[in-house]
């Protein structure tokens, strides 16, 4: 049984700091590419942060470059967000997200998400 738990979040002050946490497990953890999503209210889902398999490669949006890193631990099969000077903006659910493609299917597994809230 496929599971991702994501843990971590919470209410901070602007310019605060969260680290989220997603425990996987159910799947190998290794061969999937890890990213956060976060959906604001009355907003789509959109991708926060991504990290290839290995770890070797990272992207992130725009809004959060130099704010936020993402990182893997392939032992422990988590993945991890570093949120640094948060903003008001970066209030929503956080989701965690596995994917893989293969040729013939593409794989995708998502945790249930975990809030963040930045406010004074």
């Amino acid at each position: 049984q496929v599971q991702l738990v994501e843990s971590g979040g919470g209410l901070v002050q602007p310019g605060g700091s969260l680290r989220l946490s997603c425990a996987t497990s159910g799947f190998i953890f290794s061969i999937y590419a890890m990213s956060w999503y976060r959906q604001a209210p009355g907003k789509e889902r959109e991708l926060v942060a991504a990290i290839t398999n290995l770890g070797s490669s990272t992207n992130y949006a725009d809004s959060v470059k130099g704010r936020f890193t993402i990182s893997r631990d392939n032992v422990k099969n988590t993945v991890y967000l570093q949120m640094n000077s948060l903003k008001p903006e970066d209030t929503a659910v956080y989701y965690c997200n596995a994917a893989r493609k293969t040729s013939t299917f593409n794989y995708n597994y998502w945790g249930r998400g975990t809030q963040v809230t930045v406010s004074s």
